[in-house]
């Protein structure tokens, strides 16, 4: 079926749950509405973002169902086909937690934006659910007007998109993403644009070593491709020698204050320190002490280049072993 007819049809659906709904009176029914409550589709985002909890006896004027996630799934299809080339950009995604990139994501942006404009502040501060309730009312008035629009659209012409529909899903698309940004910035910490270069740096990072370990034997593309578990311990391990080792300058460099590291490793700055020193005396702990080097206490700044008398037979034979232990 065309996208406006599954939005026609999708858009009833939601019209008559929430009607039913709005009908029901909570306080002589609560059995009722707890029931009805129970079709809601409530994006169940883990952490900061949910789940949702109300404090506030006034109830959002939308209410999340079932229905209305598929509503949201036929409008995203239909924006993409409508005005692929004029969405709002996304990048500001890459800024989120990744505990937070979840599919559900949208559905809890307009459930969010429905308890503040019905004075219901979800997990974030008063002040910053003030500041936030005019985007959100900006926000619904919108989806209302992008719903009245298609619906009336579905009915006249349903395979065509006029201008004056485009511009109504241009505004919402846009509106959507200010007020998604805005939210979740209140919520978490996002990350800067320093922090984003230094979990790319990482990636790079591991991606090098893989394929490092590939060439030179220490995993094959089965294992890869078959999830072998025992990656999840090899590959960050193989990672670390390459970041102090073979790219000492790139992000595990210690020449870096630990702030200036990804948050990834920056809690084990000072074990990454005493992991290159020790290894350093890996084989070649008299080098070190001729050179006058005290390994064991790892203090001399005359030891900081100790890993790099490591022969290279001695570095296969290190990585190896990191390589079969559990």
């Amino acid at each position: 079926p065309r996208l406006l007819s599954q939005f026609f049809f999708a858009d009833e659906r939601v019209t008559r749950v929430v009607a039913e709904i709005n009908g029901l009176d909570a306080e002589l029914d609560p059995q009722q509405y707890l029931v009805l409550l129970n079709q809601l589709h409530l994006s169940q985002v883990r952490g900061r973002l949910g789940p949702p909890r109300p404090r506030c006896p006034e109830r959002p004027r939308l209410t999340r169902l079932p229905s209305q996630a598929r509503l949201l799934a036929v409008l995203e299809r239909i924006m993409e086909e409508c005005i692929p080339t004029q969405r709002h950009s996304r990048d500001y995604l890459v800024k989120f937690p990744e505990e937070l990139l979840v599919e559900n994501l949208g559905n809890h942006m307009l459930f969010a934006a429905e308890c503040l404009l019905a004075g219901t502040f979800l997990e974030v501060e008063e002040a910053d659910g003030a500041q936030l309730r005019p985007q959100a009312r900006n926000l619904l008035c919108s989806l209302e007007l992008v719903r009245a629009v298609l619906r009336e659209q579905s009915l006249s012409q349903p395979g065509s998109y006029p201008e004056p529909v485009r511009a109504v899903l241009i505004q919402f698309d846009r509106l959507f993403a200010e007020f998604e940004l805005s939210y979740v910035s209140s919520l978490v910490v996002v990350k800067s644009p320093e922090e984003i270069y230094r979990q790319q740096e990482i990636i790079v990072l591991f991606c090098e070593t893989v394929e490092r370990a590939l060439r030179l034997g220490y995993l094959t593309q089965e294992m890869i491709d078959g999830y072998e578990p025992l990656l999840m311990f090899t590959i960050p391990r193989l990672a670390i020698i390459s970041g102090l080792l073979i790219y000492p300058e790139g992000p595990l460099s210690l020449q870096q204050r630990p702030e200036q590291m990804s948050r990834v490793f920056s809690p084990f700055y000072n074990l990454l320190k005493k992991i290159k020193y020790a290894m350093g005396g890996y084989g070649h702990r008299r080098v070190g002490q001729q050179r006058g080097c005290d390994v064991g206490l790892m203090l001399s700044p005359r030891c900081r280049d100790l890993l790099q008398v490591l022969s290279a037979e001695e570095l296969c034979l290190l990585e190896r072993s990191l390589c079969a232990a559990e």
